[in-house]
C-alpha cells in the first residue's frame, strides 16, 4: 500500500481547530452561568493565577477591553494558553459547578478575550520609565517570550535570541495545529515585540553567540532553551523510524508535501504521542496503533487526551516493547516487538517493565514514528553549569550556578510536569525576581 501525501492545504483543513471560537451570544451565556467566586478554586489551580471570576465578569459586562487586561495582567501569553493548557486538570477541574453540573468553559471564555484583543490590537503599553538595564534572553519559546515581556513592562532593554527562524518555540513547531495554529503563536511574539523588545532569530547560541559577550554586552542573561531532542531506541533499523516532534513541525509549517503511511505506529504515550496519532490518522491513514510498555495507569498523557486519542479511533498495544525494525529494502513494513510484565518501581516511580522471553511478535507498519519524550538540555555542560538530575539547577530565583545567569523553562523541570503554562509563570517569576536584584543594586549611568 502507497503511503498518502498530504498538501499544505489538506493539513490545514484536516488539523483545523478543534473548536470554534464561542460566539458573542454563547460568549455571554457561558460568562452568565459563572458565581464569581470570592477566592475561586479556579484561579489558585492557574499556574500564572489570573483573577478568572474577574475576567469573565468583565465578559458578562460585555467589557472585553477589560477582560483582555485583567488576564494580560497575570499572564501575557493568554492566547496560547487559552488553547493549549489542559484546562480539564487545572481551572475548569476545580470549578465548584464541575461536582454536580457542568464546569464553566474557562480555556474558551479565555480565547474570546485575546481574539478580541488581537482583534482590535488591545494589548498592554509600557508605562515604566527606561531603566537603563539591559537583559539577554536566549530562546523565544513560551518562557522567554513570557519573561522578555514582563521585562520590557518594568522598562528593561530586552534582547531575545532564537535559534529558528520564527519565534513562539513549541508553540509554534511542536504543538499540534488543531489545538494551536501557527498564526497565533507568531501574533504574540509580535505583541511581545510591541513592547519594545528585540527578537533576533537565526542566532544559534553557542555557535553564533558565547555566553561570555552576552555577559558583557548584558546586565543579565536568562537561558530559555526547552529540551533536546527525541532520544534513541537503541533499536536495530531505527534510523527508518521518524521523530515525533518533526512530524509535528512538518504539520504545521506546511514545508512540502508530508507522507503519511496507511498503517502507522506511534512509539510512546505521552501528550507528543497522541499528537502524533492523531496527525497521521486526519492525514489518511488507515490504521494508528499507538505502542506503550506499560498500561494505560501509566500514560503520561493527560485523560482527556486519552479519550481523544479513542475517539479519533486510534488503538493502543500496551505492555509492548519495540526491539527491532523489520526493514525491507530499506523501508519499514513492520515493529517487532516483545511482551512485557510490570516489575517494581524504578527511578521514575512508575512500575518497571519486565520483557518476557520468547514473546517476540511483530506489528505491520509502513510508518514508524517515536514520540518518547526529549533529550535534557546538552547546553548546560557546555556552559559549565550545575545540574540536578540532568536539568539545569537554579535556585528560588531562578539564578543559576553562574551569578546574573538565569535559567527558565523546560530546561529545568526537573520535577513536576512540563507545560506550556507553566513555562509562561516561570517566565513571568524570573522577570520579577531579576527587576528585584537590580533595584538592590546602584542604578547604572547610562542608559542603553
Amino acid at each position: 500500500m502507497e503511503s498518502a501525501s498530504s498538501t499544505p492545504k489538506d493539513i490545514k483543513q484536516a488539523l483545523a481547530e478543534q473548536l470554534p471560537p464561542l460566539t458573542a451570544n454563547a460568549a455571554a451565556i457561558e460568562a452568565d452561568r459563572c458565581l464569581y467566586c470570592y477566592d475561586a478554586p479556579c484561579t489558585h489551580a492557574c499556574p500564572t493565577h489570573i483573577d478568572i471570576p474577574r475576567f469573565i465578569k468583565k465578559i458578562a459586562s460585555n467589557n472585553l477591553r477589560g477582560s483582555a487586561e485583567t488576564i494580560f495582567a497575570s499572564n501575557l501569553l493568554g492566547a496560547t494558553c487559552a488553547r493549549v493548557c489542559p484546562v480539564q486538570e487545572l481551572c475548569e477541574g476545580a470549578c465548584v459547578l464541575g461536582a454536580d453540573h457542568k464546569p464553566i468553559s474557562i480555556g474558551r471564555l479565555q480565547r474570546y478575550a485575546m481574539d478580541y484583543a488581537r482583534d482590535h490590537h488591545s494589548y498592554p503599553v509600557v508605562k515604566a520609565a527606561p531603566t537603563g538595564r539591559a537583559i539577554a534572553i536566549v530562546g523565544a519559546g513560551p518562557a522567554g517570550l513570557s519573561c522578555a515581556g514582563e521585562l520590557a513592562k518594568l522598562g528593561h532593554a530586552v534582547t531575545v535570541f532564537e535559534k529558528r527562524s520564527q519565534p513562539g518555540g513549541l508553540s509554534t513547531y511542536g504543538i499540534i495545529a488543531l489545538r494551536e495554529p501557527v498564526d497565533i503563536a507568531l501574533e504574540e511574539a509580535r505583541m511581545i515585540e510591541s513592547l519594545g523588545v528585540a527578537i533576533k532569530t537565526g542566532v544559534d547560541f553557542g555557535s553564533d553567540l558565547a555566553l561570555s559577550t552576552l555577559q558583557k554586552d548584558f546586565d543579565a542573561v536568562v537561558v530559555s532553551v526547552g529540551l533536546g531532542r527525541t532520544p534513541g531506541l537503541g533499536i536495530e533499523g531505527e534510523e527508518a523510524i521518524f521523530d515525533g516532534m518533526e512530524l509535528i513541525e512538518a504539520s504545521k509549517t506546511g514545508a512540502g508535501s508530508l507522507k503519511v503511511g496507511c498503517n502507522v505506529i506511534v512509539i510512546g504515550a505521552g501528550n507528543t504521542a497522541v499528537d502524533c496519532a492523531i496527525i497521521a490518522r486526519r492525514l489518511g491513514a488507515d490504521r494508528v496503533t499507538m505502542v506503550y510498555r506499560r498500561t494505560d495507569r501509566e500514560m503520561s498523557c493527560y485523560e482527556h487526551e486519552y479519550d481523544f486519542a479513542r475517539k479519533e479511533g486510534i488503538e493502543f498495544r500496551f505492555l509492548t516493547q519495540p526491539s527491532r525494525v523489520v526493514l525491507e529494502g530499506g523501508i519499514s513494513i513492520g515493529l517487532e516487538c516483545l511482551r512485557v510484565e510490570l516489575g517494581k518501581p524504578d527511578a521514575s516511580g512508575r512500575p518497571a517493565p519486565m520483557i518476557v522471553k520468547g514473546s517476540e511478535f511483530v506489528l505491520t507498519a509502513d510508518q514508524i514514528v517515536k514520540a518518547i519524550g526529549q533529550n535534557k538540555p546538552s547546553l548546560a555542560a557546555h556552559l559549565g553549569l550545575e545540574t540536578k538530575k540532568g536539568f539545569i539547577a537554579v535556585d528560588a530565583n531562578f539564578q543559576t550556578s553562574l551569578a546574573g545567569v538565569y535559567a527558565i523553562g523546560d530546561c529545568i523541570r526537573a520535577s513536576g510536569a512540563a507545560s506550556t503554562v507553566m513555562a509562561v509563570q516561570d517566565g513571568k517569576l524570573a522577570a520579577a525576581a531579576i527587576h528585584q536584584q537590580f533595584a538592590q543594586q546602584a542604578a547604572p549611568v547610562e542608559v542603553r
